[in-house]
């Protein structure tokens, strides 16, 4: 990655302006100065991997008002939790190419939801593409943070990710280590497989604020380490030479007198952070402003707290405020 601290991640690209995962997300965010842009990656029927805030995606397309996939509508378990809707899974390529993009939070971000229905969904590819691009296009090095969503579940199901990922990255160009990458997931097994396959990236662990990766809950049941755990010093002395660093929920680094960036840093692990957002919605409620969930609360002095604590990388919605905040 390049070497600035902290690390501005476009997180799905420029959610803040125009639907996550869009073509348009990822290109503002290039133009606005981002390090890297982060897609969520999830497979379709015929393993092509897509970029999806999640498997399921009623909220983020018009699947809904296809006709043709009605009968896709379902009930699954994705990581124990129950989920009714349309499913990448369900579908081919060709089928998910018809659909377009739909803002997720339409409510916190009416004019992000004025560009529903516009753009295509893209695959990782397109992405993968978009940025090197745009590195060309702005004159400077931009990488790619790749989350990895759901691999237990789609390994259960007959998609096993990390092939498919390996294979996509050695098809476009990113997987020699020539261009900056960072591959993460809440899931540390998947982590494993890919740098076992020799993917040449720096592998970050995600970490929750509450819970257990699913991951280790089906291996060891309640017997996981907790995320929380994971953070101490001793569940950071075992992360130790199998990850490159952890990225944890924001509420983390917020709790008074936390030390995990101190820890992690003392043991050689980078850290990173997500997600810096600017709306009340978002904050803290000690952070909040007026004007409702919509209206942009006292972001700096919250994203103060977290910058104070010496992070190595934040994912942001806004990639001009990120830029002009982490970069001032």
């Amino acid at each position: 990655m390049p070497r600035k601290s902290p690390l501005v991640i476009g997180h799905r690209g420029a959610p803040g302006y125009r639907p996550e995962h869009s073509r348009s997300s990822y290109e503002l965010a290039l133009a606005m100065g981002v390090d890297a842009v982060e897609p969520d990656v999830v497979a379709t029927k015929d393993g092509v991997l897509v970029v999806r805030h999640e498997n399921e995606i009623s909220g983020t397309t018009d699947v809904a008002l296809h006709p043709e996939f009605a009968d896709r509508k379902t009930t699954k378990r994705v990581d124990g939790q129950a989920l009714t809707g349309w499913f990448t899974e369900d579908f081919t390529w060709a089928e998910l190419s018809t659909l377009r993009g739909r803002e997720r939070l339409p409510e916190v971000r009416v004019s992000s939801a004025s560009f529903d229905d516009s753009q295509a969904i893209l695959r990782l590819r397109d992405v993968l593409d978009i940025v090197r691009d745009g590195s060309t296009e702005h004159g400077r090095e931009i990488g790619v943070v790749l989350e990895v969503k759901h691999a237990t579940y789609f390994a259960s199901i007959g998609l096993d990710l990390a092939p498919l990922i390996e294979r996509e990255l050695r098809d476009a160009g990113w997987a020699e280590g020539e261009l900056p990458l960072v591959i993460e997931c809440f899931e540390s097994t998947v982590l494993g497989q890919l740098r076992e396959r020799g993917v040449a990236a720096s592998y970050i662990y995600l970490i929750e604020a509450t819970g257990r990766p699913y991951d280790r809950l089906v291996a060891e049941g309640k017997q996981a380490l907790t995320y929380r755990a994971t953070v101490t010093p001793q569940g950071l002395d075992g992360l130790v030479g199998r990850v490159d660093g952890i990225s944890v929920n924001k509420k983390m680094l917020l709790d008074r007198g936390n030390t995990i960036v101190a820890d992690a840093h003392a043991r050689g692990l980078a850290v990173f952070t997500w997600t810096c957002r600017p709306e009340n919605a978002f904050l803290s409620p000690e952070f909040r402003g007026s004007g409702g969930r919509s209206a942009f609360g006292d972001y700096e002095s919250e994203w103060g707290v977290i910058a104070r604590q010496g992070v190595d990388g934040v994912f942001v919605d806004h990639p001009d405020l990120g830029v002009a905040f982490f970069r001032s």
